[in-house]
């Protein structure tokens, strides 16, 4: 039940885009809604965050798309008993997906409603302890040694500077020709366990004494910073509690609402097994 619920809800909401026109075919429109389909396989991806190679393809496609709709309705498919019968489908499924949105649009969140959730759920809200740190990847032992033999002669800004310089010129990790071997802010869960307990361990500033080993190779690992685990505070998480608080609601509501139309209903099973 809540799969089928949240599906048709996540149409709809598909469906209420902005209608930004990309192209025209023959006189008609290509906008979002048209590239909704084309995102289909690609969950969470922003059409306006995909580089101009990507977005050209998604448009071109759409077009395809289109031109294929305009053939098909000139073959006079829209006369076909299956067409028809698909359309019915279809328009149930439109008819379903917007009552729901509108049902879920006027559910109500009080303040205190998402402060107590907050109260009774704040394990849910820390903020894990994290570690900013740049490496070297090396294939050999050798090399990482002599890169530490070098790089442990500087301290502060000079070791940062020559670190960055070194990892564009001799990491084999991509993160060391891109911005010198900066790996921005990780949980230490996140890396593979060698490389996650060797930089947790340093202080900030402090370079690896030895190559660290892993399934990769030999890294030499600077820690630039670190933060500690945090509660995060009401303000910071409200509105995501909010749409969760509502989510529930809508969730609760329409099971109830199921449940009531199944008792008044008169339902025949035929060939139920």
């Amino acid at each position: 039940m809540k799969k089928v619920l949240f599906t048709a809800l996540s149409l709809a909401v598909a469906m209420s885009l902005d209608a930004k026109v990309f192209a025209t075919v023959d006189g008609k429109d290509i906008t979002d809604a048209n590239l909704t389909p084309m995102l289909a396989g690609m969950s969470g991806v922003n059409f306006e965050a995909l580089p101009a190679e990507l977005q050209n393809q998604v448009i071109d496609k759409a077009i395809d798309l289109r031109l294929l709709i305009n053939e098909a309705k000139k073959s006079g498919i829209e006369k076909d008993e299956l067409y028809k019968k698909q359309l019915e489908i279809a328009k149930d499924d439109i008819a379903l997906s917007t009552w729901q949105e509108k049902e879920f649009n006027n559910i109500k969140v009080s303040d205190k409603e998402i402060e107590d959730f907050y109260n009774k759920n704040k394990d849910k809200f820390i903020e894990p302890a994290a570690i900013a740190a740049s490496h070297i990847l090396v294939e050999k032992e050798d090399d990482a040694k002599k890169i530490i033999a070098d790089l442990s002669k500087l301290k502060g800004d000079e070791l940062k500077k020559k670190f960055a310089e070194i990892a564009k010129e001799k990491s084999i990790d991509p993160s060391g020709k891109q911005n010198g071997g900066d790996l921005g802010y990780f949980i230490k869960e996140q890396m593979v366990p060698e490389f996650g307990e060797a930089a947790d361990k340093l202080k900030k500033g402090e370079l690896t004494k030895t190559p660290v080993k892993t399934k990769f190779g030999y890294h030499i690992i600077l820690k630039n910073d670190a933060k500690d685990k945090k509660q995060l505070d009401l303000a910071e998480v409200k509105d995501h509690i909010k749409n969760i608080v509502k989510q529930e609601k809508f969730q609760a509501d329409f099971e109830k609402k199921v449940k009531d139309l199944k008792s008044k209903a008169k339902i025949e099973y035929k060939n139920k097994k």
